[in-house]
């Protein structure tokens, strides 16, 4: 058998969710959040692939957007995230298009995540988390549930200085806009205006913009009330079961993160390799177990603890339910008024 027949062999193999093939060639190069997957993926990756791969961490969407912007892409193969920042990487052709041959464990998707606004048919980009934003808040320190944004926004005494605010600009802005009824992808000068002037005068109640430690606040005490991604708060009802999480009334935004390959990128077939064996079940489900979110994949939902859906129940959240929500999309140049504008309202 020829080397050709041997690799396209292992390939088929490999795609098809066999464990224990090796395909020893290359390497791939790997951006994501810290701490947003389990640490034994890469290693059980290469374990059962032979295909090394290595972990870059970015803080943020414009952090690695920067990064690929400013070098084309090159040294990295798998690109982390949200579905904005993937949506604005494809229209500069910073990112490739996908050969679903090569990654056949995208049948394992809800059809609802096969069907999402910005990428319909999932061509560029393959869901890896979705969710929403709303309040988590101690249910043991508020003396009724918050229902509206205007709860955080235009808060009561006793929850002033008791509050935290997410500070990217996406979702700062999101809460304004959806409170004033406005969609999350408003770029209408006027709209952003007024969510500009919501939030300003939110600003004096706050007790900080936090866009990473704000559920060990609510632990401690030092917070009631936190304006929140689902699956984070998920870390603080871990901690206290007293912590819920609520969408507001005036609905909220829908987020997906994604797994793109870049454009860049010297070994395509590992790297789309790699979003196949996320989107295994069992990999996949093993993914939602250890970060706390809820996944995309229909198959690997199914085979989630039901006791870990009722200690967590917005991962329990159905996908049409979700999809009622707003798909966050790319701004293209109306993002410059996001920043501009969440750069005075923070530092004003």
């Amino acid at each position: 058998m020829t080397r050709a027949v041997t690799k396209a062999a292992v390939i088929a193999a490999l795609m098809c969710g066999v464990s224990g093939v090796a395909f020893a060639e290359g390497k791939i190069v790997i951006s994501n959040w810290d701490g947003y997957m389990p640490p034994e993926l890469l290693e059980n990756f290469t374990k059962e692939t032979g295909i090394e791969a290595e972990m870059s961490v970015h803080a943020t969407n414009e952090e690695i957007m920067g990064k690929v912007t400013a070098g084309g892409g090159k040294g990295y193969d798998v690109l982390f995230v949200s579905s904005p920042f993937a949506e604005a990487l494809k229209k500069l052709d910073l990112i490739a298009e996908l050969d679903p041959a090569k990654i056949p464990n995208l049948a394992n998707l809800y059809p609802e995540a096969q069907k999402l606004e910005y990428d319909p048919g999932n061509t560029f980009s393959v869901p890896y988390a979705w969710g929403t934003t709303g309040l988590c808040y101690r249910s043991d320190l508020v003396s009724a549930e918050p229902t509206s944004w205007m709860d955080m926004l235009k808060p009561t005494d006793a929850l002033k200085g008791k509050i935290t605010m997410l500070k990217t600009d996406r979702w700062l802005m999101a809460a304004g806009l959806k409170a004033l009824g406005y969609s999350v992808n408003s770029t209408d000068e006027a709209e952003v205006g007024k969510a500009k002037d919501l939030l300003t005068e939110a600003k004096g109640a706050l007790l900080a913009y936090d866009d990473t430690t704000f559920y060990s606040k609510l632990v401690s005490g030092e917070a009631s009330l936190v304006h929140a991604w689902d699956g984070w708060c998920n870390y603080g009802i871990a901690e206290n079961p007293a912590i819920k999480f609520v969408v507001p009334e005036e609905g909220s935004d829908m987020w997906v993160d994604t797994m793109t390959v870049t454009a860049a990128s010297e070994n395509k077939d590992g790297a789309m390799a790699f979003i196949n064996y996320v989107l295994r079940p069992d990999v996949h489900a093993w993914v939602a177990n250890n970060i706390l979110y809820k996944v995309p994949n229909q198959k690997a939902m199914a085979t989630l603890d039901k006791a870990l859906i009722e200690q967590f129940p917005n991962i329990g959240m159905s996908p049409s339910d979700l999809m009622r929500e707003e798909q966050l999309r790319d701004l293209g140049d109306g993002q410059k008024l996001y920043t501009q504008t969440v750069t005075e309202i923070t530092f004003q």
